[in-house]
């Protein structure tokens, strides 16, 4: 299992992206939560098969159609403690 914590900047808040982001973990089996943070950015925890958090992470850099991904900082993190995938 790998576990993963993204930082995403742009325009990412008020497009719809925590619920595109949990819809997507949803499809691929992931773990994790999303949530708005006060800068304006998306942060996002991501836990699962390697290769579906590579894709989520891949998918990230695009966002949903109305969203502008100018950055995202990536880190190796602890899976979350509770199963299943939620905004926060």
């Amino acid at each position: 299992m790998t576990a993963k914590r993204l930082i995403i900047r742009g325009r990412v808040q008020g497009v719809g992206f925590r619920a595109w982001v949990t819809q997507k973990a949803r499809e691929l089996g992931l773990d994790g939560w999303a949530r708005n943070r006060a800068d304006g950015s998306i942060e996002v925890l991501i836990a699962g098969d390697t290769a579906a958090v590579e894709e989520l992470a891949r998918l990230c850099r695009r966002g949903p159609r109305f969203a502008e991904v100018a950055s995202i900082d990536e880190d190796l993190a602890e899976p979350p403690e509770e199963p299943g995938f939620r905004q926060v």
